[in-house]
Formats: C-alpha cells, sequence, structure tokens
C-alpha cells in the first residue's frame, strides 16, 4: 500500500543529511595514526632480515634498506634520490597507505586482511608505479612486497588491538 507522499510520508522517512551518514571507518583517529606509525617504522623488518641473511653484516644490510629509502626520494621532484626525501616520501606513502587501509580494513579479521591489503599496496606501488622509477625497478621485489604486507599486519594489529 501506499502512502499519500504529503508531509507525513516526509518525515516519516527524511533522507538523511551528510552529518548523519555513517564514519567511513569506527576506528579512533588516534589508533589510526598509532598504526600507521608503528607500521611505517617497523614494516621493512623483512627485506632487513633478507638483507642481514645475504650479507652477513649489519652495517651492509643497513646500507641496502638506506639505498631503499634514498630510491623512495626519486618519487618527489626534482626525482634525485637522497636519505631525506626518502624518509619524507617514505612517511607520505606511509600516511596515506594508513589512512586507505584505516577506511577499508573490516575489524573482523583485520590483520589477515591487513596483509592482503598490505600486498595490494605493494603491487601497485612497487609494480605499477614504482616501475616508471629506475632506482625503485632495480629494488627486490619480493622483499619490498613483504614489506607492505608487514605494513598492513602491523597497522591492523595496532589499530585494532
Amino acid at each position: 500500500m501506499c502512502s499519500g507522499g504529503g508531509a507525513d510520508a516526509a518525515a516519516a522517512d527524511p533522507a538523511p543529511s551528510i552529518t548523519q551518514m555513517p564514519a567511513l571507518t569506527t576506528r579512533e583517529r588516534r589508533r589510526v595514526i598509532e598504526g600507521t606509525a608503528a607500521a611505517a617504522l617497523l614494516s621493512a623488518l623483512p627485506s632487513a632480515l633478507v638483507s642481514l641473511r645475504r650479507h652477513r653484516s649489519m652495517l651492509d644490510a643497513a646500507g641496502d634498506l638506506l639505498d631503499a629509502t634514498r630510491a623512495a626520494g626519486t618519487l618527489l621532484p626534482p626525482g634525485r634520490e637522497g636519505l631525506v626525501a626518502g624518509t619524507v616520501a617514505h612517511f607520505a606513502i606511509s600516511a596515506g597507505c594508513g589512512e586507505l587501509l584505516a577506511r577499508t580494513l573490516p575489524q573482523s579479521r583485520s590483520v589477515i586482511w591487513g596483509a592482503g591489503g598490505g600486498l595490494a599496496i605493494g603491487v601497485v606501488n612497487l609494480v605499477v608505479i614504482g616501475r616508471r622509477f629506475p632506482r625503485i625497478r632495480a629494488l627486490p621485489l619480493a622483499p619490498q612486497l613483504a614489506d607492505n604486507v608487514a605494513f598492513g599486519i602491523v597497522f591492523a594489529l595496532v589499530a585494532d588491538r
């Protein structure tokens, strides 16, 4: 049965305003920031372990990590590698990825979804975008993808603890 459509129908079923729409995420902003910061700092662990195993020297392994950071610097204009530019680029990318995960990861099984989300982000960042940058393309792909998976896992663990 249809309603008359008059003022009573409009009052009974008003369209929600933008301020009444549910938020994209239920995670607290503080948790998102903590998750992003922890993930940005700890996500290099897989490639660091691979590098340490390959070199057997902490100094040489640290050199590989610094090379990866410098390579990220080529993403920023004017496209020259550098440690400061690479650090800025890394944290900017991490902030964007953390925000993306905060808005898309379900709270249920977030660690598993975080791993998958991190892998998807890694494919986009390293394969789709990174292949256009010779210094990023030169990085070993598997450890870099593992770092992205670690980012998603650490983010989910910290943000949803």
